[in-house]
Order: C-alpha cells, then sequence, then structure tokens
C-alpha cells in the first residue's frame, strides 16, 4: 500500500476509535447502531479496510455523529500524521 494511502486509512481509523471512545461506546453498541459486523468495526478500526462511502455513513450514525464531524475528525490526525489535505 502507498505510503499516503496507509497514512489516510490509520487517520480514519484513529477517527472511528477516538469518537467511539470519547462517547463511551463499546464496539458491540456501534455494530448494533450500524448494521455494521463486530469483525468490519474491528479491521477499520485498525486501517486494515477501504471502507465505502455508505459504510462510513454508517459507522458516523453508529457513532451518534454526522457524517460532517467523522471527516473533520479524520482531517485533523490526518493533519497531525503530516499528510496534506487534497481539498484546496
Amino acid at each position: 500500500m502507498a505510503d499516503g494511502l496507509h497514512r489516510e486509512r490509520r487517520a480514519l481509523a484513529i477517527a472511528v476509535r477516538e469518537l467511539r471512545v470519547r462517547k463511551s461506546l463499546k464496539q458491540e453498541e456501534v455494530c448494533e447502531a450500524s448494521g455494521l459486523g463486530r469483525n468490519y468495526l474491528t479491521t477499520l478500526e485498525s486501517g486494515r479496510t477501504n471502507p465505502s462511502f455508505d459504510a462510513m455513513v454508517r459507522v458516523a450514525r453508529g457513532l451518534g455523529v454526522s457524517f460532517a464531524e467523522l471527516a473533520r475528525v479524520y482531517e485533523e490526525r490526518l493533519e497531525e500524521s503530516g499528510v496534506p489535505s487534497t481539498v484546496a
């Protein structure tokens, strides 16, 4: 995997886990609310999957946040990792 893509997946993994922990949610609770399997969420939080847009919308709902909030935290973590944002 390209270095930048690895960092992007890692930033997303950190953002999802961070939001889950902030809300004091267990993986099982997010899975139940989102309709996604625990194995999927585990691979997402470890940065080992390339989620679809639909999956990310479902994850945001499962976390009880807007997609925009998830994207904001992702962008912050990406910036911290040294990967420039691709949005001009």
